[in-house]
């Protein structure tokens, strides 16, 4: 009688592979679903992130503005000193650390013109001039 029970208990125990496929199914489901919302947010806190940063970097481009007299010709400027400076004792590093990229792995770009300058991130697609570019003026 031991024996037989010993058998029946055994045959019972596991998991079949149907059971085990449609635990999977759902998982992917699952998983499918929370991609599908979080890409999203993820995609809008890059944004943020970006436009967060240029506000930051415009408010040093305007300091260096102020403590060197001229605007600096390209944004590594306010962390290493350039080498043509009229008066190269007016420099202060601004940045301490090397000017990190945006949040897409692309360096911002920095245009001078004259008195003025554009500064921006390339966005999503790593091309300037298209629609996805970020400014501090972007809406998100």
């Amino acid at each position: 009688m031991k024996k037989r029970l010993r058998q029946r208990t055994s045959r019972q125990s596991g998991f079949t592979l149907m059971e085990i496929m449609l635990v999977l199914i759902i998982m992917a489901a699952v998983a499918g679903i929370v991609a599908m919302n979080v890409l999203p947010q993820q995609e809008r806190a890059n944004k943020r992130a970006a436009k967060a940063q240029i506000g930051i970097f415009k408010g040093m481009i305007s300091n260096y503005r102020f403590e060197v007299g001229q605007l600096p010709e390209k944004l590594e400027d306010l962390h290493v000193q350039p080498t043509n400076l009229t008066e190269p004792t007016k420099w202060i590093q601004l940045v301490d650390k090397p000017i990190p990229n945006d949040p897409w792995g692309q360096p911002y770009e920095y245009k001078l013109s004259g008195d003025t300058f554009d500064l921006r991130s390339m966005g999503v697609d790593r091309q300037s001039g298209t629609e996805d570019d970020i400014t501090e003026d972007t809406a998100i």
